[in-house]
Order: structure tokens, then sequence, then C-alpha cells
């Protein structure tokens, strides 16, 4: 089976080659972040009609983690926004993205969502941080990113700078299928084509043993069956608190 799956890896490879060249000179890039913010915002909105109930579930714990000054959220990898609408009231947001094409879509939720005082929008990523400083946020927020991200650790490590002590990271995140499926076969077999029209997204991701192994004091995680593309069906949904 292991023969089948590098074949298949490799014609898929072969399939994707033009785009690779692309990509190498330094052109699929380019367009792509220009297109990509506008596909995402009419997927985000799919996503959130049939999420709707989980992200509500999971995001309304926020509050618990406000300050006496109130509630501060980096959210990273924050798209167009989609999170917003499921924010609590007064809330503060300081939202970080490697694509600049975003802030724009973004700039247009925060005015539909008035309840959301957005703060800022940084270009970065999230390995790198560092325009936000250590131990000044209450909760970081990230949802269906860091399956694009090239270093999990080193994301989930600026991730606990940040946070301040007590705060907490909110995630849901997809993650590979069980290994003894025909579903984890697919997806290592269209990783190769899938890198460039995800945005980067890795389908075999473990991103539960990356957050376990992390510095949280705790980690509070389950695994649920999304009702979306079974690529992706797969999540994990919670917070770790630092």
């Amino acid at each position: 089976m292991a023969i089948v799956r590098f074949v298949l890896c490799l014609m898929v490879e072969i399939l994707v080659l033009p785009v690779t060249i692309l990509q190498y000179v330094g052109i699929w890039d380019s367009l792509y972040k220009r297109v990509f913010p506008h596909l995402m915002c009419r997927m985000t909105t799919t996503i959130n009609d049939k999420m709707g109930k989980v992200k509500k579930e999971l995001f309304d714990k926020l509050p618990e983690f406000a300050s006496s000054s109130g509630l501060t959220i980096l959210e990273v990898g924050c798209g167009s926004g989609a999170n917003f609408q499921f924010y609590p009231w007064d809330c503060k947001v300081i939202c970080t993205d490697p694509n600049p094409n975003f802030q724009r879509l973004l700039e247009s939720s925060g005015a539909k969502n008035e309840h959301v005082k957005l703060e800022k929008f940084l270009v970065a990523s999230g390995e790198d941080l560092s325009p936000v400083a250590s131990a000044s946020v209450d909760a970081v927020v990230c949802t269906l990113v860091l399956c694009t991200a090239e270093n999990v650790d080193a994301v989930l490590k600026e991730i606990l700078r940040v946070l301040k002590p007590g705060g907490a990271f909110f995630f849901i995140e997809h993650v590979a299928a069980d290994k003894m499926t025909w579903l984890h076969f697919i997806q290592h077999v269209i990783q190769p084509a899938w890198r460039y029209f995800g945005d980067g997204c890795y389908l075999t991701r473990d991103t539960r043993a990356s957050l376990e192994k992390a510095n949280f004091s705790q980690l509070n995680v389950k695994n649920i069956v999304a009702p979306l593309t079974s690529l992706i069906k797969y999540q994990i949904v919670g917070y770790a608190v630092k």
C-alpha cells in the first residue's frame, strides 16, 4: 500500500508541475494571494452556517478569561473576520494575517459587527508575532489556520508568549483521518496538489499532538466530525490555558 501511495503522490506531483514552476518563480503566490481572500470570504459564509453552533459554544467561554481592563483577543490568521459575529460584546480584537489582501474584507466585517472593536490589523505570520507584545492579550484564536503553518510548534510558542498568565488559546482545526482509513490514504495522495489550492494547507497534519506537547498548563480538547467536506471533516475543538 505504501508503494501505491508513493506512485499516486508522484503522479499528482507531475500533474501540478506547471503550478510548481509558477510557485518557484513567484507568480502563483502573487496571483493566489489576491484571489484567495475573495474565495475564502464565500467559503466562510458556508462554514459559519454549518459550524455556527460549534463556534458559539466555544467562544461563549471567552469572557471567562477577561482581565480587569476587559477582554483583548488576538486572532491569528484572521482572514475576512468570519469569527467576529461569535465574539462577546465590547471585546477588543487585534488581527494578524500574512496576506495583506484580507484587510479590506476584514474592515468590512468589523463595520458589520459593531459589538467588536477592531483595534488593528497586522501583516504577520503565526510563527512571528513580534509586533504583539509579550503577555499582552487575554485570548488567542485560531480557526482552520494551524493546518497552513510552516511550523506549528513555533506558532504555539508565539501564542504562549503573547498570552497573559492564565490566558487561553481557542482553536478549531482539522486533522488527519485515522491511519487505517481510506480517507487518510486519499489525504496523502492529493496533498501535493492541495497545498497549492488550499493556501498551503496540510491535510495530513496531527495538530492535536503538537498541542499536547506544548507548554500549556491545561488542555481542553475534543474530536468532532464536522458537517463539512470529507477531506476536512475530522476536527479538534477546544482551548488551552497558559
